[in-house]
């Protein structure tokens, strides 16, 4: 039962957010609660023993439902026991059961998806043969009632948030904000995505029946004001001159990239703070937050704190008030400000997660450029993300390392890819790095290291059949470029 959650007049009611359950998401939770996921266990709502034990008992039927638990468990063992965030991901990229099939092509997949996304074949065989599904219908009363008892607190937050900014309470067309609820999971852990112009927030309740209102608030602020953002580039480019102010502070490197994503979040931070309390007692609370707020790097909370006080007495809504804000930030002052700031050793995480589609842009490119022949473009590319930062530094170094192949630079190929293996992730990537220094070495004549490097792809798990092909044939003779050509080739 989903249910859309009323954020107008009483008698209103709007598609703008959705409370809801997933049959995919509790498929992935409680796999990984049979296998070992404990977290938070002790504060759960008994549901989530409930279903354990029916998990349980299902996995002792047959010799069969054994094994398909045997699977998933040995995958989980091996990509991260007990962080679940990137099966969070995963479960949104997918379709129902039983297919759960990506909603997207692989490559298009968000990083921390693509490293667990051979999850899926051991899901499907753990959703069919412990009959997942009927321990799934039999708890979905249960978890229906979940959706009703939280749907007035989260409705009643989200409209006095709308009616605090003075917003349209109508649907956004073509953009969705959707509320999971999942019990399987740890109360105290909270998954936000931000998939382009959709927003999700899977979250658990507590055994004493609550949600973490907060962070709803804040994957619902990011909701509203992002694409607010994202519409002024030119703007975002005279504001970017900020930046080098908070190269020290302690946020995550995407604040310190983009402009855009720093006004945004000091602007919801500035938001929260107003929202603490009420009347003038609450002022010196409110002035604590926005003050740790500076010190963790979003240096224009403080500006915005104090545009929400005057905001507050006038009748002009938040989508007006915006571009005002914005063009009138002295730079200037916002950077002595910021230069006077003793910034914290460290930052509390940020709830909401952009999750981009695919390598970033940079990677994207230089593979691109790979593809074309340009190895040369490919190889600055790559090295840009390197620099800032941006992306999987595994995929960095393997472009490098290919580049270095197509330049027949097989000392610089052979470093590349070494690195490629201490950095990376993916299992397509560890295996053809493994693939390649195999033959860089059969070249140089040096037989045995090259022997087990093709043992090596072999071992690697999820090996594609192209993988496990060419490592059978370097395993039965050296390799002997094509014509015409010194470097590997696939």
């Amino acid at each position: 039962m989903a249910l859309c959650l009323a954020v107008a007049a009483p008698a209103q009611n709007t598609e703008k957010v959705t409370l809801d359950t997933s049959e995919t998401l509790f498929s992935v939770f409680a796999a990984l609660n049979a296998c070992g996921y404990d977290n938070e266990l002790g504060v759960s709502l008994p549901l989530r023993s409930q279903v354990r034990q029916d998990v349980t008992k299902s996995a002792q039927s047959s010799a069969s439902a054994q094994a398909a638990l045997d699977a998933v468990c040995a995958f989980y063992r091996d990509h991260n026991p007990g962080d679940t965030s990137q099966y969070v991901s995963l479960a949104l990229d997918l379709t129902s059961p039983p297919t759960f099939a990506t909603k997207v092509k692989e490559a298009d997949l968000p990083p921390d998806t693509s490293y667990v996304v051979g999850f899926v074949p051991v899901l499907q065989g753990f959703y069919d043969k412990l009959g997942v599904h009927a321990i799934w219908t039999r708890h979905k009363q249960e978890y229906d009632a979940l959706i009703e008892r939280f749907h007035d607190p989260v409705s009643k937050m989200l409209l006095s948030t709308d009616l605090y900014l003075k917003l349209p309470l109508s649907g956004y067309l073509g953009r969705q904000f959707t509320v999971y609820v999942e019990p399987m999971g740890a109360p105290g852990q909270v998954n936000a995505r931000n998939y382009g112009s959709d927003y999700f927030v899977v979250l658990s309740p507590a055994n004493n029946n609550s949600l973490r209102m907060d962070d709803i608030r804040h994957t619902y602020l990011h909701y509203l004001l992002d694409p607010m953002t994202m519409k002024r580039a030119t703007t975002m480019a005279r504001l970017s001159a900020i930046l080098p102010a908070v190269k020290n502070a302690p946020l995550d490197e995407h604040f310190k990239d983009n402009v855009s994503l720093l006004m945004t979040e000091s602007l919801i931070r500035a938001i929260e703070a107003r929202r603490m309390g009420t009347g003038k007692a609450a002022d010196p609370e409110r002035l604590r937050s926005v003050d740790a707020d500076m010190k963790e790097g979003f240096v224009l909370t403080r500006y915005f704190y104090d545009q929400l006080v005057q905001f507050e007495k006038s009748s002009v809504g938040l989508r007006d008030a915006y571009p005002d804000w914005l063009y009138y930030i002295d730079v200037d002052k916002e950077k002595k400000r910021a230069s006077e700031i003793q910034f914290a050793s460290n930052a509390a995480p940020e709830v909401v997660r952009a999750a981009e589609a695919g390598q970033p842009q940079l990677l994207v490119a230089a593979e691109k450029q790979l593809e074309a022949g340009d190895f040369q473009d490919a190889q600055k590319l790559a090295q840009q993300a390197l620099d800032k930062k941006q992306g999987d530094p595994g995929r960095a170094f393997f472009i490098l390392a290919r580049a270095a192949t197509m330049n027949r630079d097989m000392a610089g190929a052979r470093n590349y890819f070494e690195r490629t293996l201490q950095a990376a992730r993916e299992p397509s990537v560890l295996a053809w790095s493994h693939i390649y220094l195999g033959r860089i070495f059969d070249l140089q004549e040096e037989r045995d290291t090259a022997v087990g490097h093709y043992r090596a792809a072999l071992a690697v798990s999820e090996a594609s059949p192209e993988v496990k092909a060419a490592a059978q044939r370097g395993l039965q003779s050296p390799y002997e470029p094509p014509a015409r050509s010194s470097a590997p080739q696939n």
